[in-house]
């Protein structure tokens, strides 16, 4: 085979390489997203994507995030470029990405690609939705971890049921995600997870994931225990009618830091993780 023929076939199987490279994906739009190679530049403007991407091992990757991101460490010390929904545009085409991962909830989705950029709306909103995404964004990032991840979760969920005493199992629980209050569901990803650890959520999958609800209706639905976050928890105590709940009553309230409450809020990949602060709640507040 002479030089010319070498360097023929040299190219071809370059060009075959890159092919193989390529991937298009659908995302939640339906749209289908075409990337040439594995993006090596990305741009996350919701947590649980930010957090997804670096359990896939390529947190090297990301070179900017929303102000919420802040999982794990090394993420804080990357540019932000504001919050999800409405994030600072110009501050995003400066970071130059090859994606940008944001949710279907974003209002910035159309301009960014009028602009040139690749976008790809991802967002998990149920144990099934966090799988799915975790599988997408493996084969976008070309990686092979996604399914290991997600069993990885998926066992740490059941062994926080597994973990817990008889007692517990049908403790009538309310789940509160702000002080408005505004309650995980059982059809919330929340939800899901409390179901898997053989406790019933109060507020039933007919209101929604996460329903805005009239306090009255805790009042009148009496739970066993009350999940909250120490910061929507301040006063909870004092609501009209709130003392005679029986959670109120015999102190049985998990009030989570911060930082837990970032970690159960998210559905992502430290969902196992939500599972046993769960746990851990029912365990000591069951006995």
């Amino acid at each position: 085979m002479n030089f010319l023929a070498r360097l023929v076939l040299a190219g071809a199987s370059a060009t075959l390489a890159l092919a193989a490279q390529a991937v298009v994906v659908t995302d939640e739009r339906g749209v289908d997203v075409d990337l040439p190679k594995p993006p090596q530049r990305i741009v996350t403007l919701l947590p649980s994507l930010t957090e997804s991407v670096c359990t896939l091992g390529a947190c090297e990757r990301l070179v900017g995030v929303d102000r919420y991101s802040n999982w794990p460490d090394s993420v804080r010390a990357l540019p932000q470029v504001g919050g999800g929904i409405d994030p600072n545009v110009e501050a995003v085409v400066a970071l130059k990405p090859d994606v940008v991962l944001l949710a279907k909830s974003s209002r910035v989705t159309e301009r960014l690609e009028a602009l040139g950029l690749k976008v790809l709306v991802l967002e998990p909103k149920s144990h099934a939705d966090v799988r799915r995404v975790l599988d997408v964004l493996g084969k976008v990032l070309g990686t092979n971890d996604a399914q290991r991840v997600w069993s990885a979760i998926d066992a740490s969920v059941s062994a926080a049921a597994q973990s817990l005493p008889p007692v517990a199992t049908n403790t009538r629980v309310y789940f509160e995600v702000n002080s408005t209050p505004y309650a995980a569901g059982e059809a919330s990803f929340i939800g899901e997870t409390l179901a898997r650890l053989g406790v019933r959520n109060i507020v039933p999958a007919s209101l929604g994931p996460f329903p805005k609800l009239n306090p009255e209706f805790v009042v009148r639905a009496n739970p066993d225990l009350i999940m909250v976050g120490e910061r929507s928890a301040q006063g909870m105590e004092q609501r009209p009618g709130w003392a005679g709940i029986r959670a109120v009553r015999e102190g049985r309230i998990c009030r989570f830091t911060a930082a837990e409450s970032d970690v159960l809020v998210r559905p992502g990949p430290r969902m196992g993780e939500a599972a046993r602060l769960m746990a851990r709640c029912l365990q000591e507040k069951s006995t």
